[in-house]
């Protein structure tokens, strides 16, 4: 009776962002089972199909840190929070104002588009190496990031030094105030370039959760999730049971139930086996 969701970085992946063997041969054997998982990340369902594609996953996954609810292996979207076309254009001038250059994800008629217009550091550089070498379909080069505008934004994405990025979220809040959500986190695989990410509020992975189990006829189910970063707090506040990684930020360990081993040692796959196949109490009736 338990549906367990797991973020990805820092949390189901190892240290270089893969799915080690151990998890992928542990997970395929519970899903095939019966097991009810799936995962909650803000990554794109492109990125996580390259990662998890071979899963036999029953369960749509959660991408852009909520914005999406989609069918892993198609690609195709069950649902998608976009950001309301004219604030999306008052960020875009404010991100400029600082003197930045966001990459941001669209969506609309003519697809999934992720848009940018050159890297100017290690860190975007980190980003962009990463989805050219996924071939991520979304992946657009403009010279005039304002014309491209024209489609729904779904994420503004900013990586740059922290400063600056705390500079911009503060004033991104003032101008915004609760219509958008808005995280600085470190990433994993570049430390020294922090990421601001910039979703409608209707983004977060608490209300995707709460969406998908309502779609699937999972309301009566238990919800564990794991995860170790800031856009991981709402979905375990939400949760039944909580799990934070070893590894994750103290804001997480605060709000979680049980604190287990680092995402390097595949802590979620043993967690999941000893708690779903552990032996339940006969209810009486």
């Amino acid at each position: 009776m338990t549906l367990y969701v797991s973020d990805l970085d820092g949390t189901l992946l190892d240290r270089e962002g893969k799915l080690s063997a151990r998890s992928r041969e542990g997970l395929t054997r519970l899903l095939e089972q019966g097991l009810l998982f799936t995962v909650a990340s803000a990554r794109h369902v492109s990125s996580i199909n390259s990662l998890l594609g071979d899963l036999p996953l029953q369960l749509p996954v959660i991408s852009g840190n909520g914005a999406y609810i989609s069918d892993m292996r198609s690609g195709r979207h069950e649902l998608v929070r976009t950001i309301e076309p004219a604030l999306a254009q008052s960020i875009f001038a404010l991100v400029r104002a600082h003197g930045l250059l966001p990459f941001f994800a669209t969506h609309g008629p003519r697809g999934d588009h992720l848009f940018y217009q050159s890297p100017s550091n290690a860190g975007q550089q980190s980003f962009l190496d990463e989805r050219l070498s996924i071939g991520d379909p979304r992946l657009r080069q403009s010279t005039r990031l304002q014309d491209e505008l024209m489609d729904p934004v779904v994420t503004f994405m900013l990586i740059e030094r922290e400063a600056p990025l705390l500079a911009l979220q503060a004033a991104i809040q003032e101008l915004c105030g609760d219509a958008v959500e808005t995280h600085v986190a470190e990433d994993l695989y570049c430390p020294e370039w922090p990421w601001l990410t910039v979703h409608d509020k209707r983004a977060s992975k608490d209300q995707a959760i709460q969406t998908l189990t309502e779609r699937y006829g999972l309301v009566e189910r238990e919800i564990v999730v794991f995860g170790d970063h800031v856009n991981d707090v709402s979905m375990l506040r939400a949760a039944h049971r909580g799990i934070a990684m070893g590894n994750a930020i103290d804001a997480v360990k605060q709000e979680a139930h049980t604190v287990i081993g680092s995402h390097h040692v595949d802590s979620v796959v043993e967690f999941i086996e000893g708690d779903w196949l552990r032996p339940r109490p006969c209810r009486r009736q």
